[in-house]
């Protein structure tokens, strides 16, 4: 069967295992093209037990690797789109901020002047005069940012492929893939069964659990780096002033801690800022021995820091939470194609800015048979970001 887009004897059926940022992407690219796609969830879409959940993700411009800023700039006409066609507001516009030893802010706004991205330089005093309830501890790189609603944007991304055919289904934990004379069949626990030419796997914290039960080729398979899982957590700090300007998101690494903060937005009931710090939670394997519980030394570190580097903070948070976070050795993502079965990991850690692109890049990839991002491919190795 082709895999191209246009006349009816194109049209493939395809499933997508997983109804979070990516999938839910995946499923919209796939659906708008013409093809007959089906999307499955263990949970419900943008489930809170997944990567996917709340109303607060960072779009941001800033890294050290001009690849990656550029595809920021292509992410946020998919962002626009999206916005438009759905009439949802699936982002809130405010400030990024980087700071600290070992971010280099003047690095990163060279390559973002490389890429054409407005920014600016603020020496630490600068900075505190603009934000009050920041202390900062090196020149602070400022430039244009949002704070991304992820469940809202699951929904307009599914509502979108629905819109195109598209079907999804609740509660199917997919519990085997076998191939049959016509393609690939997926069943759930529960004895469901959903049939397909290719199957898009954008399980996120679950994928450790299903890559080998998917018949991918013995090379193919031992190439995909290994993914890390970790249960991390979050905190909602309230603001002292709650009449102050909107918060920026920020980044702040030390050689001690990093950590990355936004508004709270929904999740916070409009009155706190996320404070988070990256890579501080437990590393689990999988999502399937996430706890939920929050970790009470991670909370202390937090706290701790809120309280040094964050005076507009009260620092006793209000709200907690974990989050599932799915990293590679690079942080680089994995989108490939072998077998009929097209693995998709956005990698959490930084992956939700990316989320209208990662679904065309998953789509061209399932429909060529390979890697459109060779960087991406399974079969190379990559530099981390």
């Amino acid at each position: 069967m082709s895999a191209g887009n246009g006349p009816a004897g194109d049209r493939r059926r395809f499933l997508v295992v997983g109804a979070g940022l990516a999938g839910a992407s995946a499923a919209w690219h796939l659906a708008r093209r013409g093809h007959a796609v089906t999307v499955v969830e263990r949970d419900v879409p943008a489930s809170a037990a997944g990567s996917s959940h709340g109303s607060a993700r960072i779009l941001r411009f800033a890294y050290p690797d001009l690849d990656y800023v550029q595809w920021v700039q292509e992410a946020t006409a998919g962002w626009r789109e999206l916005a438009e066609v759905s009439g949802t507001q699936v982002l809130t516009p405010t400030v990024a901020l980087d700071y600290g030893v070992t971010r280099n802010p003047a690095a990163l706004a060279a390559v973002l002047a490389r890429a054409g991205v407005a920014h600016e330089l603020l020496t630490p005093d600068q900075a505190r005069g603009r934000w009050a309830g920041l202390r900062p501890d090196t020149d602070v790189l400022a430039h244009p940012g949002w704070v991304i609603d992820a469940e809202s944007t699951v929904h307009a991304m599914l509502g979108q492929a629905q819109s195109h055919g598209a079907h999804v289904e609740s509660g199917f934990s997919v519990a085997g893939l076998t191939r049959t004379p016509t393609g690939l069949s997926a069943r759930a626990a529960d004895g469901r069964t959903v049939d397909a030419d290719h199957v898009v796997i954008a399980a996120g914290g679950w994928l450790p659990d299903l890559l080998d039960g998917l018949d991918l080729p013995a090379g193919f398979r031992a190439a995909i780096p290994g993914f890390t899982v970790r249960e991390e957590n979050a905190f909602h700090f309230p603001y002292r002033d709650q009449g102050a300007a909107r918060w920026p998101t920020l980044i702040h690494k030390r050689p001690e801690m990093a950590v990355y903060s936004l508004p709270g937005d929904r999740d916070a009931g409009f009155r706190g800022q996320k404070v988070a710090e990256y890579e501080g939670g437990s590393v689990i394997g999988s999502a399937t021995h996430g706890s939920g519980t929050v970790d009470q030394a991670n909370r202390a570190r937090v706290v701790e820091y809120v309280r040094e580097f964050l005076p507009g903070l009260d620092p006793e948070p209000y709200a907690e939470t974990t989050c599932l976070f799915t990293t590679t050795p690079s942080e680089d993502f994995v989108i490939d194609t072998a077998n009929d079965v097209t693995v998709l990991s956005a990698c959490s850690g930084h992956g939700a800015k990316f989320a209208p692109l990662l679904g065309r890049w998953a789509a061209d990839t399932a429909l060529a048979g390979t890697a459109v991002v060779p960087r991406f491919g399974v079969q190379r190795e990559t530099a981390g970001v």
